[in-house]
């Protein structure tokens, strides 16, 4: 796993559309992100890995187990909804109880989007995989079924057949975005073009990796 620079957590509020410099639309994603506070360190010599662990989104205390209270606690911080760890080259230059916030990226960053992308339920070969339909005339006795699965030699189904099945629902990282704005105040981030997930979905923005 590649060490990240800079990194957050947010939560994806929907798209919307700002004017450029030159009075052109352009598509953009808000996310709400941060104050992301540090609750645990850790190093190669006791852990193997350089990382660091943030938590985002304050819970109600009920909401929380008694060990996860303790290491809240251990960090001086209010529970948090969300715990999610980045490898950094660095770990010095953090400090637990610490707060990441927005500013730690700037208008034009390219950065990567991890989410997870919209859960369709079970879904049929056609919309899960884009297969085509059979004729849909009276005569017609296939329309939208998956059709034959196998050679006839064979007598059986190969692995990796495209099937009917659980679609989305998945972790999905989209590359190489740009952040457009940057709202300090209002911890907001606008990025270009669209990001996985539902509204109200968790999101890491973290600097990308093609740069």
């Amino acid at each position: 796993m590649a060490n990240i620079d800079k990194a957050i957590l947010g939560i994806k509020i929907g798209m919307t559309q700002i004017f450029d410099d030159e009075a052109k639309a352009v598509p953009v994603t808000v996310v709400e992100a941060g104050p992301c506070v540090v609750l645990q360190k850790k190093k190669v010599e006791s852990d193997g890995y350089n990382a660091i662990q943030v938590g985002f989104m304050p819970i109600k205390e009920k909401s929380v187990n008694k060990p996860e209270k303790g290491h809240f606690k251990k960090a001086n911080t209010k529970p948090l909804r969300y715990v999610k760890e980045f490898r950094v080259d660095n770990v010095d230059d953090y400090e637990i109880g610490q707060e990441l916030n927005v500013d730690v990226f700037n208008e034009g960053d390219m950065v990567d989007v991890v989410g997870t992308s919209k859960g369709k339920g079970f879904a049929g070969s056609i919309k899960r995989h884009n297969f085509a339909r059979g004729t849909m005339t009276h005569g017609s006795h296939f329309h939208r079924g998956p059709g034959s699965l196998a050679a006839k030699g064979p007598a059986k189904v190969f692995k990796g057949r495209k099937l009917p099945g659980r679609l989305g629902g998945d972790r999905v990282t989209v590359q190489a975005l740009k952040i457009v704005k940057v709202y300090s105040d209002r911890k907001l981030i606008l990025i270009k073009g669209a990001i996985p997930g539902p509204k109200r979905g968790l999101v890491i923005i973290k600097n990308t990796v093609k740069a």
